[in-house]
């Protein structure tokens, strides 16, 4: 079927240049499925109801599997370059339509516009860079152990690929696993969340028109325990790549254990941002905008814990909460905005409750600490200092706009404080001094450090992390080897 663009008055308001690109149907091998019943997707900015999601369960996610499972030796043995050209004609249409999809992702996810245009930008470089990596799947020759032996080490692609992806970014997290899984020859199963569904489905519409085949690419939206049991159990699934919360990965991945699926995870974080006295604060501060407001605070890798050493404790603290109050929050279709709303009404209440914590243990607001009046789930920008570490503040992701700032004396108790946490994704620290750039940041234990920036996440670098905060890694060279396995090949030569 072809899918009639919406009609609902937050549906109008995107002014897409392609109505089309807002389906309200999922895909399954070729077909667009709308389902016997649909979901509300509520835009966060206003509350409103922007479209309709397919409700759909266990015989359609099963449907999806079996339509994956038959495409998969076809698209397997169409060879590389083939399928890095239809990968290169995906990437193109993607930037063709950026506006289009900046504009569907900030009404459905809430972020700012200029924020979801950059988005859109980072989700079609993962395509054009596993469309170059699609050909660079080398195997390697080893000499042999006996005189009449020769082995040979090729990879294969896994097979079918179960692959479940967050609302915070509702493009890039699929571009991630997809982008290399669609590479090498893997088919895919998607299940994006039911609160950022258009996106993905967006991005559907694209691959079929890059010449994505039937069943290659499979989107379904719906009922998350069905679905997530059969992308877990089934025994054709052959890897499971799943980017949500901690609690999640761990009962999905056990479920995996049965199949013995081959599982990437990449789950919560709890980043460290450090601040020595040595730092360029005017850098400092900079980088703790960037990597703690960036979409609000919704972001696995957003500073949630902000340590400042004395000596310019109280110099960041004023700078910050000055570049805190210059934010301008708000609906990303209606104007300029700098932060918008969190993705729902459960999440503003979590961040509400760290506040409160925070606040009850002897932290004070510099500026914010409350939602801000209106329709939306909006919380204001906030700062707040002297939170002691033992805060949910700082033992817990918060996921908001929320900086907290911790004083500390020396390097010995910083590592302690940053180290102190089940989670290992992502850390930052600010220094001019080279050594303990380098001292700091291999004492870190997490799987990034960025090093004075709070920018870290590009396609050509592995991400991911330690810990309790997952398996495997995502983006660069090493986001194909999660997709492929190893084969060697033992040949008995005769003699002459």
């Amino acid at each position: 079927m072809t899918a009639a663009a919406p009609r609902t008055d937050e549906a109008a308001r995107l002014s897409l240049r392609r109505p089309d690109l807002l389906r309200e149907a999922a895909l399954i091998d070729g077909r667009w499925v709308s389902g016997a019943s649909q979901l509300d997707v509520l835009n966060p900015a206003t509350g409103r109801v922007l479209a309709h999601a397919p409700r759909l369960g266990r015989a359609e996610a099963e449907a999806a599997v079996a339509a994956a499972a038959s495409a998969f030796p076809a698209w397997r043995a169409l060879g590389a370059k083939a399928r890095a050209e239809i990968l290169k004609r995906w990437h193109g249409l993607i930037l063709l339509h950026a506006e289009d999809l900046a504009r569907l992702m900030t009404a459905e996810q809430g972020k700012p516009l200029a924020e979801a245009r950059g988005e859109v930008a980072y989700a079609a470089s993962f395509i054009e860079w596993f469309a170059e990596e699609a050909r660079r799947v080398y195997g390697v020759t080893i000499p042999g152990h006996l005189p009449d032996k020769r082995l040979v080490v090729t990879h294969e692609p896994v097979g079918v690929v179960g692959a479940i992806t967050p609302w915070n970014f509702p493009a890039a997290m699929i571009t991630r696993k997809v982008g290399p899984a669609l590479a090498v020859g893997c088919t895919v199963v998607l299940k994006p969340s039911e609160l950022t569904p258009f996106s993905a489905f967006a991005l559907g519409v694209l691959a079929q028109e890059a010449g994505v085949p039937p069943g290659v690419l499979n989107i379904l939206t719906g009922d998350a325990p069905e679905i997530g049991a059969v992308l877990t159990t089934d025994p054709r699934v052959r890897k499971f790549t799943f980017t949500g919360s901690t609690a999640v990965g761990k009962m999905l991945a056990a479920r995996c254990a049965g199949t013995v699926k081959r599982v990437s995870l990449e789950l919560g974080g709890n980043a460290p941002l450090i601040v020595f006295d040595d730092a360029d604060l005017d850098a400092a501060v900079a980088g703790a905008m960037a990597s703690k407001f960036r979409n609000t605070g919704q972001t696995c890798v957003c500073a949630n814990r902000i340590y400042v050493q004395a000596g310019v404790y109280d110099a960041f603290a004023d700078r910050l909460t000055a570049a805190a109050a210059a934010l301008v929050a708000g609906d990303g279709l209606a104007g300029e905005t700098q932060q918008g709303p969190l993705i729902d009404a459960r999440a503003l209440e979590k961040v509400e409750a760290h506040v409160a914590d925070a606040l009850a243990r002897g932290a004070v607001a510099r500026i914010g600490g409350a939602r801000l009046d209106g329709a939306g789930a909006f919380f204001a920008p906030t700062v707040l200092c002297d939170v002691p570490p033992d805060a949910l503040l700082c033992r817990e992701e918060t996921f908001g706009p929320v900086a907290g700032l911790v004083r500390f004396e020396d390097e010995a108790e910083v590592v302690r404080l940053a180290n102190d946490t089940a989670a290992g994704l992502a850390a930052y620290l600010f220094t001019r001094d080279s050594a303990r750039a380098w001292r700091i940041g291999e004492a870190l234990q997490y799987g990034m450090v960025g090093v004075n920036t709070g920018l870290i996440s590009t396609e050509v670098a592995p991400f991911g992390g330690v810990k309790e905060s997952g398996l495997g890694r995502e983006g660069s060279l090493y986001g194909v080897r999660d997709y492929i396995e190893t084969k060697s090949l033992c040949f008995h030569v005769d003699a002459a």
